[in-house]
């Protein structure tokens, strides 16, 4: 069964609670094994039908992220790494994608490790087929796209980056996400997008940045959207939007902001909220 398009020209029927259903993915949309379920698949697909939107808007690069919209046959906008991509899964290119300022991420990075002493680093390199440069320590998770190894952290900043990861010998990662913050915040944009993810980005980028411009395209605006997150990167996307549903084991900072709290990612939240406020029973 297909995924939703994203394709709208505005014109949902007035009576909708929503017009643009907002979805991250890890987390939320897509359950612990990486799929989606039957019932969120239906419940997202019943809701597409009465004139409403759906989009993807993930911490992941386009890169890390093409081969979950193909696989969906998900042809609409989907809002990519922590909102500087938006990317047309139809026709397989960047509407809009930005980049660091490498000589200032360079320096954040040096503010903080004068704080907090060496990091482990990774980060995305710009494009489609962006590469993901993953340095000495850093540890990733097991996953189907390969990354490539740097030894000379020069390479870093070699090509164009999205955004920078960060990950510490002993901090954890609200407590590094706190010291980067402290000893950069006014460099660059410091966020928690999952466990053992903590990203640097440029300033002022984040979720709702890209979700707007995507629903700009759309004809839509924040009061028509709902929104559905995890983590922390969630926050802003969740302040810009009508309504902000968290999934049952969210971080407790996206709890705090959020209008609401649903079921698990594995136990369909987003099917049992959409079911509940729209006719699709």
């Amino acid at each position: 069964m297909a995924a939703p398009h994203v394709e709208s020209s505005g014109s949902a029927p007035a009576g909708l609670p929503y017009r643009l259903i907002a979805t991250d993915l890890d987390g939320t949309l897509l359950r612990s094994d990486e799929t989606i379920s039957t019932r969120t698949r239906a419940a997202l697909e019943a809701v597409c039908a009465l004139g409403a939107a759906h989009i993807v808007v993930t911490g992941r690069g386009v890169p890390w992220t093409r081969h979950i919209l193909d696989d969906l046959g998900y042809e609409g906008l989907a809002v990519c790494g922590q909102g500087g991509q938006v990317y047309h899964a139809g026709e397989r290119r960047l509407l809009t994608s930005v980049t660091m300022d490498r000589q200032l991420a360079a320096l954040a990075l040096a503010k903080i490790e004068a704080e907090v002493g060496p990091l482990f680093l990774a980060a995305t390199r710009d494009g489609i087929e962006g590469e993901v440069l993953v340095g000495p320590g850093y540890r990733t998770q097991e996953g189907p796209l390969p990354v490539r190894r740097f030894e000379d952290p020069t390479e870093l900043w070699a090509a164009p980056i999205n955004k920078v990861y960060i990950q510490h010998p002993r901090l954890d990662d609200d407590a590094l996400v706190a010291a980067a913050h402290a000893a950069a915040g006014g460099l660059v944009g410091v966020v928690l997008a999952g466990p053992g993810i903590v990203e640097l980005l440029p300033l002022g980028l984040s979720k709702a940045t890209g979700l707007s411009l995507a629903a700009r395209r759309l004809g839509l605006k924040a009061a028509d959207t709902i929104a559905f997150g995890d983590m922390p990167n969630d926050v802003p996307m969740f302040r810009w939007a009508g309504r902000g549903v968290a999934m049952a084991d969210a971080h407790p900072e996206l709890k705090a902001v959020a209008d609401e709290v649903t079921a698990s990612n594995d136990a369909d939240g987003i099917a049992v909220v959409l079911e509940r406020l729209f006719p699709i029973g």
